[in-house]
């Protein structure tokens, strides 16, 4: 075989990964972006972005936006068209999949997480509206994932051997005491800003144990 003639397929497909890389959120903007935990359904990423900053264009999966503070994001798209996202702390959005910069144009920096759903696989999972001892306050639904907002009251409690069969990531929105244990790993203090993955069918079990209603947020996947 001539390696001649291989050296432009080569040198295409370097170019074709160099692009990808340069397209994924943390290598492009790693002062913005950073991993908190990947596994094969979902990416979550913490975001901080300054006062003024612009991001470098990048490139998101279907994911899940929670602000802890409040935010007024500018997103420019490829085709130069702008839209503006105002949020409030403690707020979530569904973002669907795309190619973006952003600057922050408000007058606080943004603090927050997102969860990149990887997979593309029909939804196969109904999720409950309603959970004992628990408030529940939708931010979006629709085909591939749910956002709520959850209340957990001080007695609330799922005892071990819970199972669901939708995949969650829940992620605290203050400091709290919640003893949850996915399959003999186990997290009691969070700080907000934590986040954990519970997958569908996962034998879990979680209890609040700090005595007083805390709000947590649940990215559930169909």
């Amino acid at each position: 075989m001539n390696k001649i003639a291989l050296l432009p397929a080569l040198m295409v497909s370097l170019a074709v990964a160099s692009t990808a890389a340069a397209q994924d959120p943390i290598s492009s903007n790693p002062k913005v972006y950073s991993l908190v935990f990947e596994n094969d359904v979902v990416r979550v990423l913490h975001v901080g972005v300054a006062p003024g900053q612009k991001t470098v264009v990048h490139e998101h999966p279907d994911n899940a936006v929670v602000v802890f503070t409040g935010s007024k994001m500018r997103f420019t798209g490829p085709d130069g068209k702008t839209q503006d996202a105002a949020m409030k702390p403690n707020d979530a959005m569904w973002s669907p999949a795309g190619k973006h910069f952003g600057e922050n144009i408000g007058s606080g920096a943004i603090d927050g997480v997102i969860v990149e759903l990887k997979s593309n696989k029909a939804p196969t999972a109904t999720i409950p509206t309603s959970r004992p001892a628990a408030t529940l306050t939708e931010a979006f639904d629709n085909p591939r994932a749910r956002g709520v907002r959850m209340t957990l009251q001080p007695d609330f409690a799922e005892p071990a051997g819970t199972v669901h069969d939708f995949d969650q990531v829940v992620i605290a929105l203050e400091p709290a005491d919640i003893s949850l244990d996915v399959e003999g790993k186990t997290k009691t203090h969070w700080m907000r800003g934590d986040a954990m993955f519970i997958g569908r069918g996962m034998k879990h079990a979680s209890k609040n144990t700090g005595g007083k209603a805390v709000d947590v947020f649940i990215v559930a996947i169909k």
